[in-house]
């Protein structure tokens, strides 16, 4: 088939009168332009957009600069947020918080819940090039073990014995079932061939703690600062497990305090903030700035000594203080509604809000009135007994020199003395609440929180051998049925099963009232809107919010759906 070359073309052409040529150029555009048409109509119809490398983000951080970026050493935010993005567990939370392999191909647990058998991905690398292997795992855990490393981690693995297969195969053992081991192995994972050589005693001073290496995703491009670091530029590791992170500049910046950060935030310097006050974030909110808001896993309440007071080992008393007090007053006027309220241990059971104030009040007074107590109007006080021997209904509630919490005692002492209960505060600072009041259980009342946790073991908070110090049980609970249900949850795999004996401590707490449940604070984030595919739903601690920052993106492109598939 012979093809017209450009010399006849131009012949042709000059054979057309001046009409034919009008004809044909615009016969010629029209072809031109519907090809064009049809082809734009079939390419965006096999077209996708998705995530593309590019974009940059500014993260800032309040407090003191990072010293110990180390999964084993970790004690500020700034130190665990920057741990969070250098180093991989072996499992990682998903948005949802369910726990996934990261380092971890897969992994199985035996039927008895003793024996965890983990696979290493085989494209598993630091970032430095090495691959990682199980001689990593192991050498991590025993360092969390080592008393002389005096890591926080320690208790997590203590009694846990290790059986390395080959390189990429490990099998960790426990002694008895224990269902929440699965956020132990969340830990980050040290590279041995960098800190092998590093002894016990020089742990803490090493320059890995400041320059780490990992496996996570992102890797420290340039630290600035001279005697102590004002921000790490971290830039995305290639051969990271899940997939390489989108967002090509990561900036995290330090500053003082809380105001240094607001005034960087304001000005453009910094992107996103996290931990905001609730009046900031009111604010921010006013301006339509989105925040945001993940209910953390944290039970503040009112825990009642019956130890120490006679007068709240009765129980109607108890009942009675719980029932007059206005959670909804609480968490709108201190937290600015920045919070959940809550009647039970854990984040499984809520609460509305209750009744209205005078019926809240007079419901309480009935309790008490029940319960054999008896309201004198000229003394303006409960009292119960003979004249032999009498109690005088008043206590005393500590809690805490630490704004929120001051605000909230205030507003509980209220709600108690409405009904004629006559409350003593007492504020401690926080070093010697713990020391002097706490440990020794000296307290009537005490206005205090707790960390769950997103798998929690409630064991050490309200088993009944946890009620002396060390143990963590400050309402000095005692419950038989509530101690065998604990320990059936520590050993229980099984989600629904768990969730259901977690409904039946929620019972037996109910029916005995050992504390006030008030509420869950909040956890408020606010990032920019440039920021796409950032689903944040479980958070324990601030440095969770990056457990999926490999899924955030800023910027996209469009390829043919074939290859996003891929």
């Amino acid at each position: 088939m012979h093809l017209p070359n450009k010399k006849e073309i131009n012949l042709a052409l000059n054979s057309f009168t001046k009409s034919e040529r009008i004809v044909f150029f615009s016969l010629t555009a029209i072809f031109v332009i519907s090809t064009l048409t049809v082809l734009n109509i079939v390419n965006n119809k096999f077209l996708v957009e998705v995530p593309a490398l590019g974009g940059s983000l500014t993260e800032g951080v309040a407090g003191e600069s990072p010293r110990f970026i180390n999964p084993l050493l970790a004690t500020s935010d700034a130190d665990r947020d920057l741990a969070a993005l250098i180093y991989s567990g072996l499992l990682r939370v998903s948005s949802n918080g369910d726990y996934i392999g990261d380092l971890a191909e897969n992994f199985k647990i035996s039927d008895d819940g003793l024996s965890y058998a983990f696979k290493i991905r085989q494209g598993a690398v630091w970032h430095d090039g090495q691959p990682v292997t199980s001689d990593d795992i192991e050498f991590t855990i025993q360092k969390a073990r080592d008393p002389s490393i005096k890591s926080y981690k320690r208790p997590s693995f203590e009694g846990v014995s290790l059986e390395k297969l080959d390189d990429k195969n490990i099998v960790l053992k426990l002694k008895q079932p224990y269902s929440p081991f699965l956020e132990a192995l969340t830990l980050g994972i040290l590279p041995k061939h960098i800190w092998n050589d590093v002894s016990p005693d020089a742990f803490p001073y090493s320059k890995w703690n400041t320059s780490p290496i990992g496996s996570g995703p992102y890797k420290i491009k340039r630290i600035s600062g001279v005697n102590t670091p004002e921000y790490y530029d971290l830039t995305p590791f290639k051969y990271f497990t899940l997939n390489q992170p989108k967002i090509e500049k990561l900036k995290i910046r330090f500053y003082k305090n809380e105001e240094e950060l607001l005034v960087a935030y304001r000005s453009g310097e910094v992107d996103a903030i996290n931990t905001i006050p609730p009046q900031t974030a009111k604010t921010m909110e006013d301006k339509k700035i989105p925040i945001t808001r993940v209910t953390l896993p944290r039970i503040f309440a009112v825990f009642f000594n019956q130890n120490n007071s006679k007068i709240l080992a009765d129980k109607s008393v108890r009942i009675a203080l719980n029932t007059a007090l206005d959670k909804k007053g609480i968490v709108e006027n201190v937290l600015l509604g920045y919070g959940q309220i809550i009647n039970g241990p854990t984040l499984t059971v809520k609460d509305e809000g209750g009744k209205e104030d005078v019926d809240r009040s007079e419901v309480a007074k009935k309790i008490l009135e029940k319960g054999g107590w008896k309201f004198d109007e000229k003394k303006k006080n409960w009292t119960k007994g003979n004249k032999k021997s009498t109690l005088v209904l008043s206590l005393d509630l500590s809690t805490a020199d630490i704004p929120e919490l001051k605000s909230v005692a205030e507003l509980i002492k209220k709600d108690w003395e409405k009904i004629g209960i006559k409350t003593t505060m007492k504020i401690f600072e926080i070093g010697d609440l713990n020391q002097n009041v706490i440990r020794p259980r000296k307290y009537d009342a005490i206005f205090f929180g707790e960390v769950v946790g997103r798998n929690p073991d409630l064991f050490s908070f309200w088993h009944s051998s946890q009620r002396n110090d060390p143990g963590l049980n400050i309402a000095m609970y005692t419950s038989g049925k509530a101690d065998k249900i604990l320990e059936e949850i520590r050993v229980e795999n099984d989600t629904s099963k768990r969730l259901k004996k977690y409904a039946d401590l929620q019972k037996e707490i109910d029916n005995d009232t050992p504390a006030a449940f008030v509420y869950s604070p909040q956890f408020l984030y606010a990032l920019p809107s440039k920021v796409l595919g950032a689903k944040i739903d479980m958070v324990t601690v601030p440095s969770d919010r990056f457990n999926n920052i490999h899924k955030w993106y800023i910027d996209t492109e469009k390829i043919w759906k074939i290859f996003a598939n891929n």
